[in-house]
């Protein structure tokens, strides 16, 4: 199926079901939705950043601290976290830990996120599709680059808002 079709899961302000439409009507729309974002961090504590494709739907060629996305109609938050890793990182059967769910605008974007992380030292498999290129960088210079370089403003805000729980 084109990514364009997939049906995503349509909430309200309230983050209360409303329905499902596929992901370019949500997208044209600017259709308040759920997301997932996972922080994918190595044993070291680095958080791996990726740099999305030209071809993504929203922030095309930012680079991004979270794996993740929409959430799927019929779906949880914790089963698309589960299938975003899988499909964006090739990373299977990982204990994902739960942080906060956020209410997120910017532009047209209205997204209801929910927060996880994992830890993975293991072989990453980018989905060429959606991920160019990637690495693993401390949180600390993760911040300083977002200053020099685009990266997805939603990504940001939940990386800073992380690190200020872990004080």
């Amino acid at each position: 199926m084109n990514p364009r079709d997939e049906m995503v899961l349509i909430v309200d302000r309230a983050n209360k079901v409303t329905g499902s439409v596929p992901r370019h009507e949500m997208r044209t729309k600017g259709l308040p939705h759920r997301a997932s974002y996972i922080l994918v961090f190595n044993s070291g504590g680095k958080l791996f950043v990726q740099k999305r494709t030209m071809g993504k739907d929203i922030y095309p060629g930012y680079y991004d601290v979270a794996a993740g996305g929409v959430v799927l109609a019929n779906e949880t938050y914790e089963e698309s976290a589960k299938r975003e890793l899988e499909e964006e990182l090739g990373i299977k059967d990982t204990v994902l830990a739960s942080h906060f769910t956020f209410f997120y605008e910017e532009g047209r974007n209205q997204v209801w996120g929910r927060v996880f992380s994992c830890t993975h030292d293991g072989e990453l498999t980018l989905q060429a599709e959606e991920i160019e290129t990637g690495f693993f960088a401390a949180p600390e210079a993760v911040l300083a680059l977002s200053g020099k370089e685009p990266f997805t403003p939603d990504g940001i805000y939940v990386l800073q808002r992380f690190l200020k729980g872990k004080t």
